[in-house]
Formats: C-alpha cells, structure tokens, sequence
C-alpha cells in the first residue's frame, strides 16, 4: 500500500496561491521518503483557491499523469477545504482506488493527537458552536435558533434554559466527528444580556406576563430609559469609564428597572448574571464573573478590584451590596483563566463532553471577535495590537482597541482595565444598529417586494445592489461610485447613538431626497446608509483621537457585515485605513477558542493564544480618489448632528 503524505506551503506574501507538495512513500518494504519504482518520487501542484474565504476553486495547470495503480484525481485535491489542508492523507491501494480523509474521518494517528478547541458563541438570535484547532483554523460548527419575547416596543427577553439546550445541540454537533479526549477545552461568549435567577437556580420572570422562562433582558432591550438617566444625573466618577455615562443596554439601569416594576422578582434574586458569565456557571457549577463582563457593563471598579457599594447605593440599589455582593459575584476572574474543577458532571453529560474539560472565564461575544482579530496580520511583521481596530460587525457594531496606557474619551466606553487582554486598557465604541439598519432600508423602501420577486428572494439583495452601483455610476458618467450619494446625506442612528455621543434619544436623518423611484432609487438608498455608518465609525476614531489616543494602522472586520465587500470598502475609504478581513471568517468563534486554549495551558497567556490562532487575512487598500469626496460628506455629516440638536431644542422649547 502507498501512503501519500500531504503538506502545505504557503508561499511568501501569498493570499492567493499556495503549493501542494505530496510526496509518495511505498510503506510496503521502502524507507520513509524512498520514492516507489511505480510511481514518480515527487508531483507538484499549484493552485489558486479564495484564500480570504475558505473557498475552493478550480485550479490552474494539468492533472498529473500516475501510473494507472497509484492515479488520483487533480480535481479531488483541488475540492477540499483550505482549513483541512494540514490534516488530510491520502492512501492508495494496488486497484488504483484513493479515497481522502479529512480529520473528521480519525483515519491515521496523526489526527488521534490533535488537540482541539470548542468556542461557543450565543449571538441575538441563535446559539453557535465551532470546533477549532490550535491553528486557530474552525474545522466544524453549527447553529442552532434562540427564542426572543417582544411583549411591547423597546421589550427583548429570552430563556436561559433555552439558550443552554441549544448550546448542548451545537455542541454535541461539532464534537461528533472525534474523539472527545482530543477536546481540551471550551469557551464561552454571549450577548451582554442580564440572566436573573432565584433560589436553587431556578429562572425568575424578567417579564410582565410573569413567565418565570422569561428570565432574561437582552442587551437591546431599552426599558430602562428612565432609570439610566437617574443613575447619570448622579455623575458617579466611576461613570468616567463609561464615556461620562452609563447606557440604558448596560445591567445595572435595569436592575433598577426591575426593584421599580417587577419588585417581587427583585426581592427574590439569588443571583444576577451577565448571560457569558451565566454559561460558565451553568457548565462548572462554579460562581465566578469574568471581568471582561462586569468592568465593561456592571460599573465594576476594576482600578480597585472591587464592587463600588457607594456606586450601588446613589443608584438605589444597595440590597445588591449585601452578604458581599453575592448576587452580582464576589469571585472575578479575567479572561482565560479556568473556572472550578471543569465540566460538571451534570454539564458533560449535557454538552458529550468529559467531566472536568477546561472551561474558561468568558467574554462578552464582540470582545471574543476582537481577542480572534488582534491576532490577525496580513503579514509576519504586522503583530502590533495597539494599531488596530476590531469591528465585529453584525446586527449592532462594536469597535474595539486596546493600548497599554489609559485614554479617557468622552462617549466612548473604557478604558477597561484588562477586559479582554491582560496588560491593556479596552476603549470600546459602538453603533446600536448597523445590519439590522441596512436590512430596515430595504424591506421599508416600495421597490423592495419588486426587487425580491425578480431575485426569487431575499437571498441575493445586497449582492444585486453592490453590482447595480458601478453601473449606476458608469451610466451616470461618474468616474467613482461613491459620487452618487454626493448630494444624499444620511444620520443613522435611528436606534439611539451609542458612541461618540452617547445619546439613546437620537434619530436618523435623511436629506437629499429627489423624484426617483424604482430599484436605482433603493440602491442609491442602501448606498448612503452604508456610508453614514462608515462615517460614524470615523467620528468614533477622531473623537478618540482628541483623547490622544495614537493612531490607528489598520482596520478589522468580522461578523455578517464583513462579508459585503461595500460595506468594508466604504470604511476603508472613509477612514482611510487599510481593512484586513481575516482568512477564517468567524473570529468569534475563534476568539471563544483560543480563551479555551488559553485556560487549558496550550498558549502561556491569552496574547499569545490570539496571536498563535488569529491567521492571516487579506488586505484592502482605500481608494485615494475618494479622499476629497469624503472630507466633505464626513462635515456635512457631523452638521446633521448639530441640526438635530437644534430642532429638538426648538420643540422643547415649544412644549414647555
């Protein structure tokens, strides 16, 4: 029998083509790499594959030509995935049959040793989970639907019960393809949803309906409007590392909310969890917070390494305060560290896990794509952390960075002590809304059942547009597409503003609307909107700017928006940044990994576990022809926010 041994070269600098070199052992009576007499000692291929996504493609050259005992398919090679490059084999019998084994399959002992990572992931939506080598490269993973509650406008409440099952689904999933011994240790991240549990740990209704299922407030839920304006009307000095004010989406506004409205769940509390902080209880039995969760939205005093009983009691909350803050978590860890003795019993049994698997403090889900991403370079020599930018872009956005020294900037949040990376200060900004805003523009605008009946679907939408655009431009006589929006300028944060204004109050804004009508008019739309959250991402940075924050190198994308090349390009351009897009697409799920990695003692710290698992990705240039186009849409931008201002004083003054 002849065992072909596959190994992977990546050329230098080479996003785009890489070398297959398979080498042909006859194991039946040769030395290891003495060459057949049937067969050639050494074949060559080359092939260009869609690096950045994980992508095969056909690939270029001619099919080798073996010898009728030992012929394999060119094509075969060329359909496999790149993340299973480095763990498949290829065997030939004396027929001339050969078959591939990926690392699903636990063919050769090679695979045997491997050791893997999971990462869990609970989005708004849906519950995920992947199981990721050292390399950091995702190998299998798995989605499964959450349930939300929406009792009435500005209501989101979910299950934790729920979210736990669909946990044990996916991970059940991902794992089945080996063996669960080779599973060192898993992850958790999560919204920053606040989980409310009574005695025994039993869920405690979070709703008015008095469902005790309902036990969970999800981060968008903005009950608690009131409550947070209270709690900023007292200008605590811990509220400086909350951009000079708590936001309603954080936990402690609703707490109050909830000892105001619902004091019966309030009196009963056992214990309050951010929901990561949740995931790791439920696995271990274990009460530990990750700091990540309560520095960064619980007004945890992180300088001092504790809870502020001054800070719970100017917000009326003191009961909280009691038996040494037991209900909020008196053991906090950062993230990476291991939690108790493990899996529980109770948990492995649940998840098809062994008892005592490494789990490891969480991270709230936008801090796990960031810790994936600052380990991502586009070359060898790009390993600076404090240059980046990490935008985990999907329903809302989230801009994260981190620097060795403090920067206090007004409407940012931050800066977190050690929250994701031990050693640095997070400043994290964000935009309440940005997929679910674009996805808003386009099924309220009267062309979009038209566009969705032509398409047979929803499917194809943004792809349709971002091909319709440089037409629209070529036909319009534009020499850039950016220049059909240059007399349509949008505000879009018709959610709130979460950064650098820090005003949940604010709308959106539109000005420059014509006569157009039919799908050119939608796409122009679509294009503004695309912009507008780009520009808000540029106020972000200069406002940390003027906080002397030193200046950004690169920009980072992961979540659904990262995979429209538009929405990337337009912040490329108008924050004239490069943008890196990572190879493995779900840094978030690699992020959830390596601090499983990190807990089991594979990586000496979490820095490097993000560096050693973070990949490579693709970089995308801005356009410099763009540059002037949008210094000036960028003013006109920051003037809607100044007219906003303006118009709401003038009704209130009316009011009064």
């Amino acid at each position: 029998m002849n065992m072909f041994n596959l190994t992977l070269i990546k050329l230098p600098n080479g996003l785009h083509r890489q070398l297959l070199l398979i080498s042909l052992n006859n194991i039946g009576g040769r030395q290891p790499g003495q060459a057949s007499a049937s067969v050639p000692g050494t074949i060559q291929l080359i092939y260009s594959s869609q690096f950045a996504r994980g992508l095969s493609q056909t690939g270029s050259g001619t099919s080798p030509t073996f010898p009728q005992a030992a012929r394999i398919s060119y094509q075969s090679v060329l359909g496999i995935r790149r993340a299973w490059f480095n763990n498949i084999y290829l065997t030939a019998n004396c027929a001339g049959n050969t078959n591939f084994y990926s690392s699903r399959a636990g063919v050769n002992s090679h695979m045997s040793k491997q050791a893997y990572f999971v990462g869990v992931d609970v989005g708004t939506g849906s519950a995920r989970a992947a199981l990721v080598n050292a390399e950091g490269q995702v190998e299998q993973q798995a989605v499964e639907a959450i349930k939300t509650w929406t009792p009435e406008p500005h209501f989101y409440e979910q299950s934790s019960e729920d979210i736990w099952h669909a946990i044990c689904k996916v991970v059940k999933h991902v794992i089945s393809g080996v063996n669960k011994t080779q599973v060192k240790g898993i992850g958790f991240d999560a919204t920053c949803s606040l989980v409310i549990l009574g005695a025994n740990g039993a869920p405690l209704t979070v709703s008015k309906s008095g469902v005790a299922e309902q036990n969970i407030i999800l981060w968008m839920d903005h009950r608690a409007e009131l409550e947070t304006d209270e709690i900023n009307a007292a200008k605590h000095a811990l509220l400086k590392y909350v951009g000079g004010q708590v936001s309603l989406e954080m936990e402690i506004p609703k707490l109050l909310w909830l000892k105001r409205n619902l004091p019966q769940t309030y009196r009963s509390i056992w214990r309050a969890f951010d929901l990561p902080d949740f995931l790791t209880w439920r696995a271990t039995d274990t009460d530990t917070r990750s700091l990540c969760s309560v520095v960064c939205k619980w007004n945890y005093d992180a300088a001092s390494h504790s809870w502020s009983a001054d800070f719970l009691r100017g917000a009326d909350l003191e009961e909280l305060t009691r038996d040494k803050f037991a209900a909020l978590g008196s053991d906090v860890q950062p993230p990476g560290k291991p939690v108790g003795k493990g899996l529980s019993q109770r948990a492995a049994s649940e998840l098809g896990l062994d008892v005592g698997t490494v789990v490891s403090t969480s991270l709230i889900d936008a801090h796990a794509g960031a810790l994936g991403m600052f380990g991502c370079r586009a070359d060898e020599g790009d390993d600076d952390v404090q240059g980046k930018m990490a935008l985990i872009a999907g329903t809302s956005t989230c801009h994260m960075s981190i620097t060795r020294d403090a920067c206090f900037a007004q409407g940012v949040w931050g800066p977190y002590q050690d929250a994701i990376i031990p050693g640095y200060f997070l400043n994290e900004g964000g935009q309440s809304i940005a997929g679910h805003l674009l996805d808003h523009v386009l099924k309220t605008h009267e062309s979009y059942p038209e566009l969705k009946e032509m398409l047979g679907g929803d499917k194809y939408i943004y792809q349709h547009l971002n091909k319709l655009l440089p037409e629209l431009a070529t036909k319009r006589g534009l020499s850039e597409l950016s220049c059909l929006t240059q007399d349509v300028h949008v505000w879009p944060d018709l959610h709130g503003n979460r950064s650098p204004v820090a005003d949940p109050t604010l709308r959106g804004i539109i000005t420059g609307l014509d006569m157009t009508r039919g799908v050119d008019s939608l796409a122009i739309k679509y294009l503004a909107f695309v912009q507008a959250l780009a520009y808000g991402t540029r106020h972000i940075i200069e406002n940390l700017y003027q906080h002397k924050r030193a200046a950004f190198q690169t920009l980072l994308f992961c979540g659904g928006l990262a995979k429209n090349p538009l929405y990337v390009q337009c912040h490329a351009d108008i924050c004239n940044l490069p943008a890196l897009i990572p190879d493995e697409q779900e840094m978030v799920l690699v992020g959830a990994a390596a601090l499983g990695a990190a807990a089991a003692g594979h990586y000496d710290s979490l820095e490097s576990a993000s560096k050693a698992m973070g990949g490579t990705g693709q970089l995308l240039m801005p356009n410099p022809n763009t540059v002037e186009l949008h210094n000036r849409k960028y003013k006109v931008f920051l003037k809607l926010l100044d007219h906003q201002r303006e118009y709401r004083d003038i009704m209130q003054a009316n009011s009064a």
